[in-house]
């Protein structure tokens, strides 16, 4: 197993644990915040297709879309007949809607997840395009593989690569261990 794998597997973030000691206000405080971001998803959804353009007119093809990254309506779990409801806390409650989960769970949450890993998948490849030198966390990039880097297409350029960066399959789909030519 990957060192980044490893440390994937190994950590997990306390939440529940703590949820029920959290002051009431700091609590529901804090599910209002959760709505708030929606307010910067214009601009995480303009900075997405900027990404993707820069890269369909660097000459990228078979770039995923941002559709590749929503799951599909038949895999969800529940709908309105079958949705299920929290007891509420305090009244009006939401949670008692099944709208209100609903909305949540096959809108908001499926949608900016997925517009998250599009972007993060894009903002990779421009990375390995652009930047194909290792460091500790590039292993990260790996699914963003591209066919090879702006500076495998000038031999110049190459020959002044570190062999392990010119043969990584991340950005290098002919890795033979091969010394970049000058």
């Amino acid at each position: 197993m990957k060192a980044c794998e490893t440390c994937a597997s190994a950590h997990r973030v306390d939440i529940g644990k703590n949820y029920e000691q959290m002051p009431f206000l700091v609590r529901n405080g804090g599910m209002l915040l959760i709505y708030l971001p929606i307010l910067t998803l214009p601009f995480v959804f303009a900075s997405a297709y900027l990404t993707y353009f820069h890269l369909r007119m660097s000459g990228a093809t078979n770039l995923k879309k941002y559709q590749d990254f929503i799951p599909d309506r038949a895999s969800h779990r529940y709908d309105l007949k079958s949705q299920i409801t929290m007891t509420p806390t305090f009244q009006p409650a939401v949670s008692q809607s099944k709208v209100f989960w609903l909305l949540n769970c096959t809108w908001y949450c499926p949608y900016s997840v997925a517009l998250f890993e599009w972007h993060t998948y894009l903002v990779k490849l421009v990375e390995n395009w652009w930047c194909p030198f290792g460091h500790e966390k590039k292993e990260n990039y790996s699914d963003a593989k591209i066919d090879q880097s702006f500076w495998h297409i000038y031999p110049h350029d190459a020959a002044q690569m570190h062999p392990d960066d010119f043969n990584n399959p991340i950005w290098n789909e002919n890795t033979e261990n091969q010394e970049p030519k000058n």
